[in-house]
């Protein structure tokens, strides 16, 4: 059967709510799925991925939630004698609070590699598309800038950030769509002849397919290189739940209702990380709005059911949410409520820790690291030792020290900590006694472990 045929006959098929085909040639069954893939229609195949039930065991510090610094702020120290002395809260953080260290790594598009792109002004850096890039020069180097970084015994987080396009198609719009553009113009260039709708559908499977190539082969080189560390892309999974408006009465926080779907297209992805870091970070317009605990809630759950449906079993993938210290795009420290909307949310639904981000400008002058330390001491310290204090209390009265406390109810809205709480004495919302907290968290168990409270280790 011909190309044009087949996506003919496929098309026809695309219109139908759901598909259930038999074809018993390979080629028409190969092509008709990347035509289903290209379209924005999942066709799942079983047996191919497994639903993990245990949590992922507590990095870098031994407790049950972790929050990572991820600011470069060396310079607040080194440069204007301000010590931010984050480890008197318990927050990890490189030492001397380098960006680049053996806690905490984030690898930029332009550090790691021959990342494809397309500049402002147009210009196709190293290819462009992930299509026209030099996937074993790419890793070559890659692997290099690892092993240089890196020490061999690395076992802390590495993020790899790239945000220029996705690799799905169909979430390449607005400023993204150049890709889409120039990956039709290579198809253009080398089939003069065939039909718009073919040239959409192998731009599509090109493009996709070599995004595919090239994040994978970048992950898999991580945990080749350094099989310790907890490697995983930056926004991933999203849910895309964006919010439009300060105080919108019917925003929902659901994801969007093709999340689980364009999620479940990226399978191999999540296959291929060991470490999952969605975005939380809040817009200005959500300051102190119960809207932001449904934005962030339901971000986290469904990073929670990726790492759950997607890990080898019984090795669990840790969730861990970036967070900003302050509102995107500004300088505004959130306040109490709204690290009880991030952080909190995130500790009282399992997740596994969070990772704190800014960038350089807050530790531009003296005085904007003075006032980043003021909030730390005053504001962000001591918030963080309770909500570790407490996840810890829970942890260790509800799952035997062996597992992390989870909401039996995801929506119930019940945390682990009281704001105003000190951390040596936490109580507040967090039930006094393993009865009452048992009616409002339940234990997911760390690898080895099983039982209501974990108390029994796995044979």
């Amino acid at each position: 059967m011909s190309l044009g045929k087949t996506v003919q006959h496929a098309n026809r098929l695309l219109g139908q709510s759901a598909i259930m085909v038999m074809i018993r040639s390979p080629l028409v069954l190969h092509i008709l799925g990347q035509l289903l893939f290209c379209s924005g229609i999942v066709w799942a195949f079983p047996g191919t991925r497994t639903e993990s039930h245990a949590t992922a065991d507590p990095r870098l510090d031994a407790r049950p939630f972790t929050v990572v610094w991820n600011m470069p702020t060396a310079k607040c120290q080194e440069k204007y004698g301000v010590d931010l002395d984050l480890s008197a809260f318990d927050i990890i953080a490189n030492h001397h609070e380098k960006f680049q260290g053996q806690n905490m790594t984030v690898f930029y598009y332009n550090k790691l590699g021959l990342y494809p792109y397309i500049s402002k002004e147009g210009d196709q850096v190293n290819g462009g598309v992930p299509q026209q890039s030099n996937l074993q020069a790419h890793l070559s180097k890659a692997k290099a800038e690892i092993e240089d970084l890196l020490k061999p015994g690395f076992h802390g987080l590495a993020v790899i950030d790239w945000e220029k396009w996705h690799p799905l198609w169909v979430r390449n719009f607005s400023a993204k769509k150049k890709y889409k553009l120039l990956s039709e113009q290579l198809v253009m260039e080398e089939h003069p002849d065939i039909s718009r709708r073919e040239v959409l559908f192998l731009a599509c499977r090109e493009f996709e397919r070599s995004a595919k190539q090239f994040m994978s082969g970048t992950l898999q080189l991580g945990a080749d290189t350094r099989p310790a560390g907890l490697w995983g892309f930056y926004g991933f999974p999203a849910c895309y739940n964006y919010h439009k408006g300060q105080h919108s009465l019917n925003y929902t926080g659901h994801c969007h209702p093709k999340a689980m779907e364009w999620n479940s297209r990226l399978d191999w992805l999540w296959n291929h990380s060991n470490a999952l870091y969605p975005s939380i970070y809040l817009p200005l317009q959500l300051a102190g709005s119960p809207n932001s605990t449904l934005m962030v809630r339901y971000r986290i759950l469904e990073a929670l059911r990726v790492a759950s449906y997607y890990s080898i079993s019984p090795k669990a993938k840790p969730v861990l949410p970036y967070a900003r210290v302050a509102f995107v795009h500004t300088l505004r420290f959130l306040n109490k409520i709204d690290l009880d909307h991030t952080l909190g949310e995130a500790a009282a639904l399992g997740a596994a820790g969070v990772v704190l981000w800014g960038e350089l400008r807050f530790a531009k002058s003296k005085h904007q690291c003075q006032l980043l330390k003021n909030y730390v001491d005053q504001v962000l310290g001591k918030f963080v030792q309770n909500l570790k204090h407490a996840a810890w209390h829970c942890s260790d009265r509800l799952c035997s020290g062996k597992g992390r406390c989870t909401r039996r109810d995801p929506l119930s809205g019940h945390t682990l900590h009281q704001p105003d709480a000190h951390p040596s004495s936490v109580s507040g919302r967090l039930p006094a006694n393993s009865t009452q907290l048992g009616l409002a968290f339940r234990c997911v168990c760390y690898r080895g472990w099983t039982g209501e409270q974990c108390q029994e280790r796995m044979l």
